[in-house]
């Protein structure tokens, strides 16, 4: 079952990521994920991880990056004024089959959802799920822009306090394939600091 966004309507009050000059708005000293992108774009992207917002969601990433899971991993679906979706560590993994990307996870079992009043605002990054809210694994997606309509219906885990300049340059799919990317951009590395 793809690990897709689903879009449902629930809104609560806006916190962190992006003030509208652009500049981050600090959460406080949690883990930072930071993602070295390759492809098309390349760069560094640091996400400050929510531990105090999810911490299993956070716990599960920083497992997953400390076991080099995320290396490799492709943007398979990329929606311009939306979101970059990555972290498919099962089918997602550059150089080899990822027609599936998208559909997988990890080896470790789905997570309970982990909702929070944190609102989806541009840097914001959630994890991706099916239909199911206790489904979300491995694959998370960052917003290239406000999307009040995820609030409440995904988990927060972070939010990037640099490398947006990156993110917004991600090759993009096609809409017409809700985002498939051909040839996509990838995570060439994720560690914690």
């Amino acid at each position: 079952m793809r690990k897709l966004l689903l879009a449902t309507a629930m809104a609560f009050a806006a916190t962190g990521a992006f003030a509208q000059d652009g500049t981050t708005v600090p959460d406080g000293p949690g883990p930072n994920l930071v993602l070295e992108v390759g492809g098309s774009e390349s760069g560094k992207v640091v996400i400050d991880l929510l531990p105090d917002v999810a911490p299993k969601h956070v716990e599960r990433i920083v497992q997953l990056a400390n076991e080099h899971a995320y290396d490799d991993v492709v943007f398979h679906r990329v929606i311009a004024g939306f979101m970059a979706q990555t972290g498919d560590v099962q089918f997602g993994k550059r150089g080899g089959d990822t027609a599936m990307a998208g559909m997988g996870g990890s080896k470790y079992p789905d997570l309970p959802a982990e909702f929070s009043n944190r609102s989806f605002t541009r840097g914001m990054v959630g994890m991706a799920r099916s239909s199911d809210p206790n489904s979300a694994n491995s694959q998370f997606f960052i917003m290239f822009d406000d999307a009040p309509h995820l609030d409440g219906q995904y988990t927060i885990v972070g939010h990037v306090v640099s490398g947006m300049d990156v993110v917004d340059k991600i090759k993009q799919g096609d809409p017409r394939q809700n985002g498939l990317v051909e040839d996509p951009d990838y995570i060439v590395s994720a560690t914690v600091e």
